[in-house]
């Protein structure tokens, strides 16, 4: 899968928001779920493989990338 670098983080962290976290997670889960409903000519089209989407369809909710979380 590739990696993509975030350019433009803010320069100040914002308070943590216990909304904006579950809005965040049901965000996170929506995204996994269509991508493990992708067929392969679609995670072709993405450079995705069928392992590749399986594997990270099936993390749960609050295993992301720290530079994801808000």
């Amino acid at each position: 899968m590739t990696a993509i670098t975030c350019t433009n983080t803010p320069t100040q962290k914002r308070a943590f928001s216990p909304f904006a976290w579950i809005s965040y997670a049901f965000q996170i889960q929506r995204e996994r779920k269509a991508l493990a409903e992708m067929n392969d000519v679609r995670l072709n089209d993405i450079g995705v493989t069928p392992a590749q989407a399986h594997q990270e369809s099936r993390k749960p909710i609050w295993d992301v990338p720290s530079h994801w979380v808000c």
